[in-house]
């Protein structure tokens, strides 16, 4: 839709969706509408806002486009660690629904100021190929890369989902394991930065390799921390090697057909990130402990860049 030039209404609409499901989830009693409002409208919200918004920065960067690539995703870091301390903190003192409304607010106004100034570059083009034009993966280097991003969410978010569990069976309260997953994720903004810089010199594709594999490392040796310290290094280390993984997307293939390119990488990958926590789960229910976790994840991360 946005290589056809489809943009500041669908952009529109999705904003709305984002909205409306937060302000509803303050109004959830049962699972099957925080289903719908969370899984399926944000959800759904976040695949149309993040795909366009991807492709109309590499639009306007060329020379420094790791960085600014790198710089817009700083946000989705200082995001994952305003949220949930914030709730933390607000539901004792407002209530869980007032919580949630004024995180309504607060994407009001961030996706009124995202409409506002977000513009397209370049003019649309009349691609052919339908939604998902098979005819991509003749390209290998795209195809083999759909594949490994594919391999390599089934492992990325184990040691996101489950370190805060892991922390308290070590010891550490479950006050300050909430904050384990600020940490790593305060890290991912520098680290955010740092693989833009990079990225510009040697590459994108490059500094993923050297990053996912460092994050892969990290999520075998996860498990065999023993207190808190060990944890938090190993929670900074994770987090900080968390590089975009969109832009090499953007590189494979002309300008004009990016945004196809994106949004069916971004959806085929989607399938290892939904599926790979619920099988870590269920291998830590299986052998009661997290290193068969870390090394199924692990192991599943860094042969995949060498594909």
């Amino acid at each position: 839709m946005f290589d056809l030039g489809y943009f500041k209404i669908p952009f529109f609409a999705a904003s709305c969706v984002l909205v409306v499901c937060t302000f509803l989830t303050a109004e959830c009693t049962q699972f099957w509408q925080l289903f719908l409002t969370q899984g399926v409208g944000l959800g759904a919200g976040c695949g149309f806002l993040f795909s366009p918004t991807i492709v109309i920065v590499s639009q306007w960067f060329s020379k420094r486009r790791s960085l600014a690539l790198s710089t817009t995703t700083v946000g989705a870091a200082f995001g994952s660690i305003l949220f949930p301390v914030a709730a933390q903190n607000l539901i004792p003192l407002i209530g869980f629904r007032w919580t949630v409304r004024v995180f309504g607010f607060m994407l009001m106004a961030t996706m009124g100021m995202a409409n506002i100034f977000l513009k397209r570059r370049l003019p649309p083009t009349k691609v052919r190929g339908g939604l998902f034009n098979l005819k991509a993966f003749r390209n290998k280097a795209y195809s083999t890369y759909c594949v490994s991003g594919i391999m390599i969410l089934l492992g990325l978010y184990t040691e996101l989902t489950y370190i805060s569990v892991s922390a308290v069976i070590i010891g550490v309260s479950k006050g300050f394991s909430f904050y384990i997953i600020a940490i790593a994720n305060a890290a991912s903004a520098f680290g955010r930065l740092s693989s833009g810089l990079l990225g510009d010199k040697i590459g994108a594709l490059n500094t993923m390799v050297i990053y996912t594999t460092i994050t892969g490392i990290t999520t075998v040796a996860w498990p065999f921390a023993k207190d808190e310290s060990q944890l938090i290094a190993i929670a900074i280390i994770h987090g900080y090697h968390i590089s975009l993984y969109s832009a090499p997307a953007v590189a494979m293939g002309r300008m004009e057909d990016a945004g196809r390119r994106v949004g069916m990488f971004m959806s085929l990958i989607g399938f290892g990130g939904i599926a790979g926590p619920p099988i870590s789960g269920v291998i830590f229910t299986a052998t009661g402990g997290f290193i068969d976790t870390g090394y199924y994840a692990g192991r599943f991360m860094t042969p995949a860049i060498f594909e």
